[in-house]
This record gives C-alpha cells, structure tokens and sequence, in this order.
C-alpha cells in the first residue's frame, strides 16, 4: 500500500502556520517543524503578555499620579485616601491623564482633596 502523501488539509494547514510564522529568522520562517515550534511559543508568550500589559499600564499610572502629586506636596496614598473618603470616583488611568495632559487641573483637584480632607 503506497504511503499516504499530505493531501488538501496537511497543505492548509502547513501553509496558515507558515503564514503565522512570516517575518521570523531564518529557518523558522520557512520549516514547518522550526515555525511550528517558534509559533507556539509565541502564542504562549501572546497570551501572558496580554495580562502582563494590565499590571504594567496600571504601574504606570501610579508613577504618574504620584509624581504628579508629590509635586503639589502630597503622597499618593494620602491622596487616593482622601478622594476615596470624599467619594470621587476617578479611576487611576483617568487621573494618570488628567496628571499627565492638564496639570493645572490636576493641581485643582489635589488642592480640593487637602482643603476636603482638612475638614
């Protein structure tokens, strides 16, 4: 009995992970072994980095707010404290921009907190 060839599906499917692996070095971009090991990877690497990406962006956000705060004479626990006890419900990616584009307002609103929390 002859050996059976890969027919229409084993070509299919050579040809998506091919596709997939377009623009990597060398042999992984062109042997279906080395480009299904390097597409695997990636796609492992895909998945985590999608979480990775939320803990860095909030990290971010932090830094920024508390910069921006420590500028005007406060900290950023003390600050966040204060707007949680005054029930202002801005979310730490809103006050990172807010800190980052329009300062002045930022500044506004950290001297409503103190003069809030002073009460």
């Amino acid at each position: 009995m002859p050996r059976a060839r890969g027919g229409f599906k084993t070509r299919r499917r050579t040809k998506k992970l091919l596709k997939m692996a377009k623009g990597y070095y060398s042999a992984r971009s062109r042997l279906y072994k080395a480009a299904a090991q390097a597409v695997d990877r990636a796609l492992l690497y895909a998945y985590r980095d999608r979480k990775v990406k939320k803990r860095e962006f909030r990290s971010l956000w932090i830094i920024r707010i508390n910069a921006a705060v420590r500028a005007v004479g406060m900290s950023y626990s003390q600050f966040m404290n204060s707007l949680k006890k005054m029930d202002i419900q801005l979310n730490r990616k809103a006050l990172a921009d807010i800190a980052y584009n329009d300062p002045q307002a930022f500044t506004n609103l950290v001297e409503m907190v103190k003069k809030g929390n002073a009460q």
